[in-house]
């Protein structure tokens, strides 16, 4: 079973978050420092530097962007966010007010993009909103629970709740209902959501990160239809709780190395990608209610660096003595050559075929690559799984 990538490499330096804009043709990314740069896409799919956004003092943490308004926003170990608003064609930022002492470590745009969300080193996760008298983004703490520092936060599809992962090895799901926006949201919904209250920073479910020890929560994920929830520790687990059964969390165990990212690219299927380099695919069986890993999504082979042939290398190495290419040691079996930091969604969610074809990987060596799941179709097809 094989898949097609695009890859893209923006130099040697790690990237530490990425985003795009709805049509896919710009694109946002850290390249772990203060600055963001924004390439746009040229004919022949070449990124070209387009700006950068230099407003962070420090490491520039998380990126997101708001596909209908084209906004983007950032955080930084500084301790600060910007909303970047794109006039006469440059970017302007607008200052978030996050009222935190320790490093933004994530941030999200709601789901109707009249809110956003960051999560902090301050045990606590700032609710931003943008106030309209006063001209400028105000925040609402929750941190009712948090021991520690929040890594990973997502948006239920309903723009009320949210899930944050956190490094006390804890996931969860916090209201973040707010009335001076959310008052086009039924708060009845939102009640029955989850076992919900409308009071911001409620918090309606708590999961350890694991039942036979736990580590860090690395990233959190709300499925397509809201109804799960996922994700991925440092004790190399993945876990789904599911709110329309028992509420009780499923937990697998792997033995690959710890993942760092995930996201649904269906309602049962779960995309995870982290130190083994390497985005996998998992499945949740809604009758089982079993989690199953079904493929390795990356199913490169490994070239050789100096362009000969495994026959031409061996017959040189038995006749010259000669030893095989360090560079050649050292190369994965895989495109990403180092620890892939996130994977996100390219592709708009077709909401007919309750799908995504296309995702998006960044990492510590500097690659972007747009994975096409297209030609794993069939093989799903033939498990029955949909």
């Amino acid at each position: 079973m094989m898949s097609n990538s695009e890859i893209h490499t923006f130099g040697v330096q790690p990237i530490t978050s990425h985003a795009f804009n709805s049509n896919k043709d710009k694109l946002a990314v850290s390249p772990n420092n203060n600055e963001v740069h924004i390439y746009h896409k040229e004919g022949g799919g070449k990124w070209n530097l387009n700006s950068s956004l230099g407003q962070h003092d420090l490491r520039v943490t998380s990126i997101d962007w708001a596909k209908r308004t084209n906004r983007i926003v950032t955080c930084s170990a500084d301790r600060n966010g910007y909303v970047w608003t794109l006039v006469d064609g440059v970017w302007k930022p607008t200052l978030v007010l996050l009222r935190i002492n320790r490093a933004a470590t994530c941030v999200r745009w709601s789901p109707k993009e009249d809110k956003l969300a960051v999560g902090c080193g301050a045990k606590l996760i700032s609710v931003c909103y943008f106030e309209e008298q006063n001209d400028w983004w105000v925040s609402k703490h929750i941190k009712k629970s948090i021991k520690s520092t929040v890594t990973s936060i997502d948006w239920h599809p309903n723009n009320a709740l949210l899930a944050c992962g956190s490094t006390d090895f804890r996931t969860r799901v916090f209201t973040a209902y707010v009335r001076d926006v959310d008052n086009s949201i039924n708060a009845d919904e939102v009640k029955a959501t989850w076992n919900g209250k409308t009071d911001i920073g409620t918090m309606l479910a708590e999961f350890h990160s694991s039942q036979g020890g736990g580590g860090w929560v690395h990233c959190v994920a709300f499925s397509p239809d809201g109804t799960r929830l996922a994700w991925v520790s440092h004790d190399s687990s993945v876990s789904v709780v599911d709110s329309r059964k028992s509420m009780h969390p499923i937990n697998v165990r792997t033995t690959f190395l710890p993942f760092l990212s995930c996201v649904w690219c269906s309602d049962n299927l779960l995309v995870t990608a982290g130190h083994d380099c390497c985005p996998m695919l998992y499945c949740y069986d809604d009758y089982s209610g079993e989690i199953r890993f079904l493929a390795k999504i990356d199913k490169s082979t490994k070239r050789e660096a100096d362009g000969f042939s495994a026959m031409r290398k061996f017959r040189d190495m038995d006749k010259r003595a000669l030893v095989e290419n360090t560079v050649s040691n050292t190369m994965l079996d895989t495109v990403h050559q180092n620890t892939i930091l996130e994977v996100r969604l390219y592709s708009d969610f077709d909401s007919k075929l309750r799908k995504t074809e296309q995702i998006s990987t960044i990492g510590v060596d500097g690659k972007m690559v747009i994975w096409d799941l297209k030609s794993i179709e069939s093989s799903l097809a033939n498990m029955k799984i949909k």
